[in-house]
C-alpha cells in the first residue's frame, strides 16, 4: 500500500512548482520592457508513479500518481527569426549611415539656394557683363575682383567642408572599431559564463539574452553570422572570424578598410560610412576639383575678332573649317599679329583666354596674366577647388585684369594698348554660355553651370535613393521585430491570465494540503479513542 503520507508529497511538489512557475511569471513582468529580454517558460511533467509490487502482479489497481516537477526553465526564442533581423538590421544600418551622409552633402553643397555656389558664379558672370560696358572703371574692376575671390572662397568652403566629412568619418569608424572590440569580448565573456551553466544542466537563459543582444548590436554595425558550438557563439564578422568561445580576434580600422575592399564587409554602419568617405565623398570633391580646374585651364572654342592683335610670339590652337586644328605662332616676324579676319581657336580656361589680351596696366602693352592660381602666392600645381584663388597680383592691382584685345603701333616701339576696347571683355561677358572640355574621354562638352547642375542633380538622385533604401530597410527590419516579438516578446496581458492560473493553482494545492492534514489529524488524533 502507498505511504500514509503519500498524498502530502503530491500537495508538496505541486506548491514548488506553482511557486516557481509564480515566480517566472514576476521575472517575464519585471523584463517587460528590458531589451533584448526573451519571456521564460516553466517545463513541467509528471512525476514517476507509485506502483504496489506483489510476488506475481500489482497489488493495487493502476499506477498511483506522485504529482509533478519542474524539468528546465527555458526562454522562448526562434533562432531563424534571429538570423533573419541581423541581417535586416545590417542592411538598415548601412543605409543609415549613407543617407545621414548625402542629406550632409546637401546641406554643404546647399543648392538651390539664394547663397549657394551657383549664385555666386551668377554673379561672377554678371560682373563680366558689366564690366564689358566700361572696361576702364575701376569700380567694375574692383567688382570683378570681389564676385571672384567670393566664387573661389565659396569652392575653397566646400573643399574643406569635405575634408572635415572625411576626417569625421574616419574618427567615427575608428570609433565603431572599438565598440565592434567592446561587444566581441562581452560576447566572449557570456560565452565562458553561459558554458558554465550549461555543463551543470541549466539553461543560462538571462546571459543567453544578453549574448544575443549584443549580437544584436553588432549586426548594426556591421554583416555578422553566429555558429553555436560546445563552446558557445562563433561569430564572424565581415567574412572574418571575430569571436569563438572565448577567443577574440579585434578589429581595427584597417582590417576592416581591407575586408570592404575585399568584398566581405558589404552591410552595417561601417560599410555605409565607408561608402560614404571613399566614394561619395570622394567622387564630388574629384568632381569640384574638376570644375575649378576646368574654370581655369579647361579647354574651350572661342571666335577672336577681326582687328584683335595678338601679344607677340603666342600659339594658339586655331580651328580650320573642316574642324582639324593647327597650332600657330603670332608674330611680328611671321606679320600675323593682327587679325585681318576672325578665327576660332581653342585656349586653355579663362586662363589661357587671359594671356591673349591686355592689361590696361603701365604705358606700354602687357600681355594678360593667369586670373586663377593655386593659392594666393601662385606656387604652382594643379588647381583644385580646395587652393583655386584670384591671382594674387590682381588682388593688388585690379588694372592686371586684361581686357583688350587691340594696340595700336603693332609690332613698333611706339606700342600702346587701347584701352577702350573691351574684346575680351565681351568674350568673358558669354562665358557663361561656352561648352568647355571637362577631360573626359566620354562626355562631350558643356558650360559650367551644366557641369555644375550635373553634380547637384546626381546628389539629389543618389540622396533619394538613399532615403528610399533605409526606409525599405526600415520596414523589412520593423516587420522582422514584430515577428520575432510574437513569439519572444513578453505580453503583459498573457503573464496576468498566467498568473492567475498559476496561482488559482497554487491556491488548489494548498486546500489539497489542507484537506489532508484534516484527514490525517483524525487518523492521528481520532483513532483508538472508540469507548472512551
Amino acid at each position: 500500500m502507498t505511504s500514509t503520507f503519500h498524498s502530502l508529497e503530491t500537495a508538496k511538489r505541486s506548491l514548488y512548482t506553482q511557486t516557481t512557475a509564480l515566480s517566472t511569471t514576476g521575472h517575464n513582468i519585471a523584463n517587460a520592457n528590458t531589451a533584448g529580454y526573451s519571456r521564460q517558460v516553466v517545463k513541467t511533467q509528471a512525476t514517476s508513479a507509485f506502483e504496489m509490487p506483489g510476488l506475481r502482479n500489482w497489488t493495487s489497481a493502476g499506477q498511483l500518481g506522485s504529482g509533478v516537477e519542474v524539468t528546465a526553465i527555458a526562454r522562448v526564442r526562434d533562432s531563424y527569426l534571429d538570423d533573419q533581423f541581423r541581417s535586416e538590421n545590417s542592411g538598415l544600418g548601412g543605409w543609415t549611415v549613407r543617407q545621414e551622409t548625402l542629406s550632409k552633402l546637401e546641406a554643404i553643397v546647399n543648392e538651390p539656394s539664394e547663397t549657394g555656389l551657383s549664385t555666386v558664379m551668377n554673379n561672377f558672370w554678371s560682373a563680366w557683363s558689366d564690366f564689358s560696358k566700361d572696361p576702364q572703371d575701376i569700380t567694375n574692376r574692383k567688382i570683378i575682383k570681389e564676385t571672384t575671390l567670393a566664387m573661389t572662397d565659396s569652392l575653397n568652403q566646400t573643399s574643406k567642408q569635405l575634408d572635415a566629412m572625411t576626417t569625421d568619418i574616419t574618427a567615427n569608424i575608428n570609433l565603431k572599431a572599438t565598440e565592434i572590440n567592446s561587444l566581441l569580448q562581452t560576447i566572449a565573456d557570456l560565452n565562458a559564463g553561459i558554458k558554465k551553466v550549461e555543463d551543470m544542466g541549466n539553461n543560462a537563459n538571462d546571459l543567453s539574452d544578453q549574448r544575443d543582444y549584443a549580437v544584436d548590436q553588432l549586426s548594426k554595425i556591421a554583416n555578422v553570422a553566429v555558429t553555436k558550438l560546445d563552446t558557445g557563439y562563433q561569430v564572424t564578422l565581415g567574412g572574418a572570424a571575430a569571436v569563438a568561445g572565448t577567443t577574440v580576434t579585434p578589429v581595427t580600422e584597417a582590417s576592416l578598410k581591407a575586408a570592404f575592399d575585399g568584398g566581405t564587409l558589404n552591410k552595417g554602419e561601417v560599410y555605409g560610412m565607408f561608402v560614404s568617405r571613399d566614394d561619395y565623398v570622394v567622387d564630388y570633391r574629384s568632381q569640384l576639383d574638376t570644375l575649378a580646374n576646368t574654370l581655369a585651364n579647361g579647354q574651350f572654342e572661342v571666335t577672336l575678332p577681326a582687328g584683335s592683335v595678338i601679344p607677340d610670339n603666342t600659339t594658339l590652337s586655331v580651328v580650320n573649317a573642316d574642324g582639324t586644328q593647327t597650332n600657330t605662332t603670332f608674330s611680328n616676324t611671321a606679320g600675323n599679329r593682327t587679325l585681318t579676319a576672325p578665327i576660332n581657336v581653342k585656349v586653355d580656361g579663362i586662363n589661357g583666354l587671359m594671356k591673349i589680351g591686355y592689361t590696361i596696366d603701365g604705358t606700354t602693352p602687357s600681355a594678360g596674366i593667369d586670373l586663377f592660381t593655386a593659392g594666393s602666392a601662385g606656387t604652382g600645381g594643379a588647381i583644385t577647388a580646395g587652393n583655386i584663388t584670384l591671382n594674387g597680383q590682381i588682388q593688388n592691382n585690379p588694372n592686371l585684369i586684361a581686357s583688350s584685345f587691340r594696340v595700336t603701333g603693332a609690332g613698333t616701339t611706339s606700342e600702346s594698348v587701347v584701352t577702350g576696347n573691351a574684346g575680351l571683355a565681351l568674350i568673358m561677358a558669354d562665358m557663361k554660355s561656352m561648352k568647355f572640355d571637362f577631360g573626359s574621354a566620354a562626355s562631350t562638352p558643356v558650360t559650367i553651370d551644366d557641369y555644375f547642375g550635373s553634380i547637384t542633380g546626381q546628389l539629389g538622385v543618389q540622396s533619394k535613393e538613399a532615403a528610399r533604401q533605409a526606409q525599405n530597410a526600415t520596414n523589412l527590419s520593423d516587420q522582422v521585430e514584430t515577428l520575432r516579438q510574437s513569439v519572444s516578446g513578453v505580453s503583459l496581458d498573457e503573464e496576468m491570465t498566467n498568473l492567475v492560473k498559476f496561482q488559482q493553482a497554487y491556491n488548489a494545492s494548498a486546500r489539497f494540503m489542507t484537506t489532508f492534514d484534516e484527514m490525517l489529524d483524525k487518523l492521528i488524533n481520532g483513532t483508538g479513542t472508540v469507548g472512551r
